[in-house]
């Protein structure tokens, strides 16, 4: 079985010529990667609003497998008390799933890869629908748990997915944004989610969360049905090779191909070709066959991902996306517990609000991670001769680092020592910002070293983050038990800073370097 290098996929190590450089200075957007000449079936070259419907299907569909599963954390008090569970025993409702959303990457990636995006999302948008009805109707505590449990191996389908597809769609320029829109989406799940259960679980009863949740996955159901065709793209010879050109000579501008694109004033590429490939029509699109990957075969997709652990920047992601997600969801599984029972004796209402700071947190991380450090790595290529380097991009975690790494002294000071109620939605705010900011600047960044091979890249930072996480988690309960909640919280912030300080630094020093090592590296099938 041969093995191949990215610099057999990709010659230019994610160094590329972001901005055409003219007399007077850095010019006009160079889009990469280089959208087909004549294919207009090309996901790159669809109209704007075509790729903005599709995107916010799938944003939904992760927001939904979040909402319905994370969502119902603010009735677990009440769930341990109807169910005569303990808080370790009612905390798996959220534990397992937890674990299950990455594995099963593992199961969904491959198959996307080899099939195509577009049927995993079909079958599994409806799966996730029918878990919820399932969960509403659920009679017993082990129902409830298996109907969380198969809903998070539907909903896994679209953590590595739905980043990649912002590949398919979008350019470099483009991506960081976009991927913190995703990002929310995730986030949002757990932030929203909680917080609109509260006000069901108070007014109706737990049940009414989940009758919404299939209510609204149904309705997204028929959305991606209708209008989310298949993104992957098999670009052609002459398309591949243009690209390779573009990025080959992207650190010297005068040597860039005549056939680099400039941005259009409507945000398409140049459409001159005269060999024009028909364009599929809606029927055509709604295929749930788009053929398989050639000269490979199923097997292979499901081993090609794991030597790329090897890789720095998949390393640095997974690490950094796992810390987060164990703060925010330490906090979501202790904070009924905390604030229903005194001294605080909060209704699951009130006790919702707490996800209030919690969504500010997401979106100021999303905002932070993703339009402003586009800005900002567009203001250091254009500073640059108009080069992009990645590692632009890893310099803004210093906000995540300082502001989560106090958001978690904060929440654990508040509990143990029963502040005011402001200083643990302070804490929650602080602490919920590292959640988008972090992944969507560390996944965005694996997407620009390894873009060939993104899907499987991205595949192994949400599958490994979810099991790292549950490992984590499935002790927290016992852990602020046996040391408090400051010196458990305490230590989760020490670990936080170490991870993303340490990485950071060495990626943005020797960054460079790495990228051009691993490039020759043979470990790709």
């Amino acid at each position: 079985m041969k093995l191949y290098t990215l610099h057999e996929l990709d010659p230019s190590d994610g160094t590329v010529q972001l901005h055409k450089v003219e007399s007077q200075g850095s010019g006009s957007i160079v889009l990469v990667p280089h959208p087909s000449d004549s294919d207009p079936n090309d996901p790159l070259r669809w109209p704007t609003w075509k790729k903005h419907i599709a995107f916010t299907c799938v944003c939904a569909f992760t927001f939904l497998t979040n909402y319905g599963i994370g969502g119902l954390a603010p009735a677990f008090y009440l769930l341990s008390i109807e169910f005569n569970k303990t808080m370790t025993e009612t905390s798996d409702l959220l534990l397992w799933p937890i674990l299950v959303l990455g594995v099963f990457n593992f199961f969904w990636v491959p198959l996307a890869n080899y099939f195509g995006k577009r049927p995993v999302f079909v079958f599994a948008s409806l799966l996730l629908a029918v878990c919820y009805i399932w969960g509403a109707a659920a009679q017993s505590f082990q129902s409830l748990l298996w109907s969380n449990i198969i809903a998070a191996f539907a909903g896994s389908s679209t953590e590595a997915l739905g980043a990649s597809m912002v590949n398919d769609l979008y350019f470099l320029h483009e991506r960081g944004a976009k991927m913190a829109i995703y990002m929310n989406a995730i986030s949002g799940g757990n932030t929203i989610g909680p917080l609109l259960c509260g006000f069901i679980v108070t007014g109706l009863s737990w049940r009414w969360h989940k009758w919404i949740a299939a209510i609204l996955t149904l309705i997204n159901f028929l959305a991606v049905l209708f209008f989310v065709p298949e993104t992957r793209y098999f670009r052609d010879e002459h398309s591949v090779d243009d690209e390779k050109e573009t990025r080959l000579h992207a650190s010297d501008p005068e040597k860039s191909p005549s056939a680099i694109r400039e941005q259009q004033p409507g945000g398409s590429p140049d459409r001159s070709s005269s060999n024009e490939v028909p364009k599929k029509t809606f029927m055509q699109e709604l295929s749930l066959w788009s053929g398989v990957a050639k000269g490979t075969n199923l097997l292979k997709m499901f081993v090609r991902p794991f030597p790329m652990i090897s890789y720095p920047c998949v390393i640095y992601a997974f690490l950094g996306y796992a810390i987060s997600l164990v703060l925010v969801v330490a906090v979501n599984i202790l904070n009924p517990f905390v604030l229903q029972s005194p001294p605080y004796s909060w209704s699951p209402m009130i006790n919702g609000l707490i996800n209030l700071p919690g969504f500010i947190g997401n979106v100021a991380g999303a905002y932070a991670g993703g339009w402003l450090v586009d800005v900002y790595s567009d203001w250091r290529a254009r500073k640059n001769n108009g080069v992009f380097e990645p590692e632009s991009r890893l310099l803004l975690t210093v906000l995540p680092l300082i502001i989560t790494g106090a958001g978690c002294l904060v929440f654990g000071y508040g509990v143990e020592r029963t502040l005011h109620w402001t200083s643990l939605f302070f804490g929650y705010g602080m602490v919920s910002f590292a959640l988008t900011a972090v992944p969507t600047i560390t996944m965005t960044y694996v997407s620009d070293c390894v873009l060939p091979v993104n899907m499987d890249a991205l595949m192994l930072v949400n599958g490994l983050k979810n099991i790292v996480a549950f490992g984590f988690l499935y002790g927290i309960i016992p852990w602020v038990e046996d040391v408090g909640y400051v010196n458990c919280f305490g230590a989760q912030a020490g670990i936080f800073v170490a991870i993303i300080l340490i990485g950071a630094t060495s990626l943005i020093m020797f960054g460079a370097k790495m990228r051009q090592a691993q490039a020759s590296w043979r470990i790709i099938l």
